[in-house]
C-alpha cells in the first residue's frame, strides 16, 4: 500500500478519534486539518502531529498535497463538506450518516460518480474484526436461515437545546445520531431495504426524537427490533437469529467479543480481539486506502447504493412520524463544528 496524505475537514470530538486511529495506520500521513477557527486547527495539528493547520475548509480541499480528506462536521453539513472536497478531486470518507436525507445523499453520489472521485460512508463498526467475522459466519451458514434481528443503541443526555443531540437545526435526535447504527446494521445483515415499517417516536420538548423504536419486515417474513434513545441507556447488544444458531455481539457498535450459538441454545464459540487501538476507527481508513490501491471510487464492504437505501429507511420512518427538520428543505442553517 502507498502512502496517503489524509485531511481533517472540522477538528471535532470524532475528529480527535479518528486522527488517533490514523496514527497506528502504516502509510496513513497525518497531514492536514482545517477549521473555521485556525487556532483550533493549530492545537489539533499540534495534538495529533499533523504538519498543516489552517483556518478554512477552503485551503484544506485545495491543497494539492491532500489525498484523502475525513469529512467530520455535523451530518447538517455533510453534503456541502464532501462535495466541494469531491469537486477538488480528493477522496471523501464522510461521517455516518452520509447526510441528513436521500436527497442530500443521492446528490452527493451523483457528484462523486460524475467526477470518478472516491466516495464512502465512515461507518466505523462495520469494519471491525467482529463485524467482519460476523459476515463471514452469515455467508457460511452457521446459523441457518435468518429470521430475526434485535438491535440497541440508547444512552442518558442531557437535555440541550443548543447541542448538536436536540437542536432540529441541527438534525439532532436519537434516529440519526445512535439509531443509524441499527438501520445500518440490519441493511448489512439482510442485504435489503425493509418492505414494511412500523415505527413509534417520542418528539422531545426541542422537537426532536429522543426515543425510536421499530419493527421492520422483509420479503421473506423476516424481522428486526430496533430502540434508539437519547432519554435511557439500553444494554447495547445485537443479536441475529437463525433457524439454526444465532450471534450474540455484546456492545455490538464496537464489539470485542463475538458469540455463535448452536440451534439448541449452546455456546459453540466465543471469537475474542483484543481491545482496538484507537477505539476501532483505524479499520474504516485501512479500507479507504485499501479501496484507492486497487482503484477502487467505493467500498464494497460499505457501497453508496446501500448508503442511499438507509438513509431512504430513515426518510420513511421521519415521515411516518412527521419530523422534519429545516435543512430538509435546503434553508442552510448555521451550525457548530463539533461533532
Amino acid at each position: 500500500m502507498r502512502q496517503y496524505k489524509w485531511g481533517i475537514l472540522a477538528p471535532g470530538t470524532i475528529a480527535n478519534k479518528f486522527a488517533t486511529g490514523l496514527g497506528v495506520v502504516p502509510d496513513a500521513v497525518k497531514y492536514a486539518v482545517g477549521s473555521r477557527d485556525i487556532r483550533r486547527a493549530e492545537a489539533f495539528a499540534k495534538k495529533h502531529g499533523f504538519e498543516k493547520a489552517y483556518g478554512n475548509y477552503h485551503e484544506l480541499v485545495n491543497d494539492p498535497q491532500v489525498d484523502i480528506v475525513y469529512v467530520a462536521t455535523p451530518h447538517t453539513q455533510h453534503e456541502e463538506a464532501a462535495m466541494a472536497c469531491i469537486n477538488a478531486g480528493k477522496a471523501v470518507l464522510c461521517e455516518k450518516p452520509i447526510a441528513v436525507n436521500a436527497n442530500q445523499t443521492k446528490r452527493m453520489i451523483q457528484c462523486a460518480r460524475r467526477n470518478h472521485v472516491f466516495l464512502m460512508e465512515a461507518m466505523w463498526t462495520r469494519f471491525l474484526p467482529t463485524l467482519c467475522k460476523t459476515r463471514e459466519l452469515l455467508a457460511n451458514g452457521a446459523i441457518g436461515d435468518i429470521r430475526l434481528v434485535y438491535a440497541d443503541f440508547g444512552f442518558q443526555a442531557e437535555v440541550n437545546p443548543e447541542s448538536r443531540l436536540f437542536a432540529p437545526a441541527y438534525a439532532g435526535g436519537s434516529l440519526l445520531d445512535v439509531g443509524i447504527y441499527n438501520l445500518s446494521f440490519c441493511s448489512m445483515v439482510f442485504g435489503a431495504r425493509p418492505e414494511r415499517i412500523q415505527s413509534h417516536m417520542v418528539i422531545g420538548g426541542t422537537g426532536v426524537d429522543e426515543e425510536t423504536a421499530l419493527l421492520f419486515s422483509y420479503k421473506e417474513g423476516q424481522s428486526a427490533l430496533l430502540n434508539s434513545s437519547l432519554r435511557y441507556n439500553t444494554p447495547h447488544i445485537a443479536h441475529i437469529i437463525g433457524t439454526n444458531g444465532r450471534i450474540e455481539l455484546p456492545d455490538y457498535w464496537h464489539a470485542t467479543v463475538l458469540r455463535l450459538y448452536n440451534g439448541r441454545g449452546e455456546l459453540a464459540h466465543e471469537f475474542n480481539v483484543p481491545p482496538y487501538e484507537s477505539e476501532g476507527y483505524q479499520f474504516e481508513a485501512i479500507e479507504v486506502m485499501r479501496c484507492l490501491d486497487q482503484g477502487l471510487k467505493e467500498s464494497p464492504v460499505m457501497p453508496l447504493d446501500e448508503s442511499l437505501a438507509i438513509m431512504q429507511t430513515a426518510d420513511l420512518i421521519r415521515k411516518e412520524n412527521r419530523l422534519f427538520f429545516p435543512c430538509d428543505a435546503n434553508t442552510g442553517e448555521e451550525e457548530n463544528e463539533e461533532d
